[in-house]
């Protein structure tokens, strides 16, 4: 059974604890409603690391819709219980004032990264991912930190902190683990019914037809145009983006070349729910044109 922790003082000595005995420690950052997903980091971080901690913090500085906020799904006790059958060995479950303690005045800012995809459309967002993500590793002093592949800017923006703090923390990226159905593993699916979760299944088969389709040659304009009509023809679901873009920046791509590791990432809604979802692969140009 894990130790389950609430406040920094109890978790900073538990962390003092495991750091005398050269123990090293491999950190989950979740918000809760866990999934198999989640579960998924906490496996791996297993496998890495002598110690594993989970922590799950709704956290508010990220939401910039407070809405979607209030909505967001908590079940603490379904959580405890899921990661206590990975082995996970200490979860953090801080209440808001006890990581907020005072109003935030910091600011950080991710440049360019804040101007596209997700941060284009979600203005603030990564500077609350930011926060919490340094005041986690202020608390854990992780050896290692394991982030999911569907959030792949925010792991863009957590290598951005290491890298430009120096912080002697390894930043994993764990696939994304889907439904039978290809529809990305999310908390948020929750909030949708059977029929709503089929609509959302659109997602993954557009990801898919276009890669498809710029393997086989169809120019970025030609996959783009036919990602949108498929959003387009089904009933139930809105696009709000669809992007070509480098794997590691995350630009857009206006030309592709052999080679190339490429991130196709969306975001859609299904029911007033907000859904992203990416895949990446290496492109290789077509034999046959």
């Amino acid at each position: 059974m894990p130790q389950v922790i609430r406040s920094k003082y109890d978790l900073k000595a538990v962390i003092k604890n495991i750091k005398s005995k050269r123990a090293s420690i491999g950190l989950v950052p979740t918000m809760g409603a866990l999934h198999q997903g989640h579960l998924q980091l906490v496996e791996t971080a297993n496998q890495h690391y002598d110690v594993t901690i989970a922590t799950i913090f709704v956290n508010p500085t990220q939401f910039n819709n407070k809405a979607d906020l209030k909505k967001y799904p908590k079940t603490e006790e379904a959580d405890i219980e899921k990661l206590s059958a990975t082995g996970c060995d200490v979860i953090f479950i801080p209440e808001v004032k006890e990581i907020y303690q005072k109003e935030v005045t910091i600011g950080l800012n991710f440049g360019y990264l804040e101007e596209i995809l997700e941060g284009k459309h979600r203005p603030g967002h990564f500077n609350g991912v930011g926060l919490i993500v340094m005041k986690l590793f202020g608390l854990v002093e992780p050896t290692g930190a394991f982030f999911g592949q569907k959030d792949l800017q925010q792991f863009r923006i957590v290598s951005t902190l290491i890298a430009d703090f120096d912080l002697p923390i390894k930043l994993h990226l764990v696939p994304i683990i889907r439904e039978t159905s290809g529809l990305a593993m999310s908390s948020r699916n929750r909030r949708l019914n059977d029929a709503e979760l089929k609509i959302a299944t659109t997602i993954y088969s557009a990801l898919h037809l276009a890669k498809a389709q710029l393997i086989e040659g169809y120019t970025q304009e030609m996959v783009l145009d036919n990602v949108e009509r498929v959003f387009r023809e089904e009933n139930g679901i809105e696009l709000e983006y669809f992007e070509i873009v480098d794997e590691e920046t995350l630009l857009s791509k206006t030309k592709v070349s052999e080679g190339d590791r490429l991130a196709l990432c969306v975001a859609a809604f299904v029911a007033g729910v907000r859904l992203i979802d990416n895949i990446i692969f290496e492109y290789k140009e077509c034999k046959y044109r």
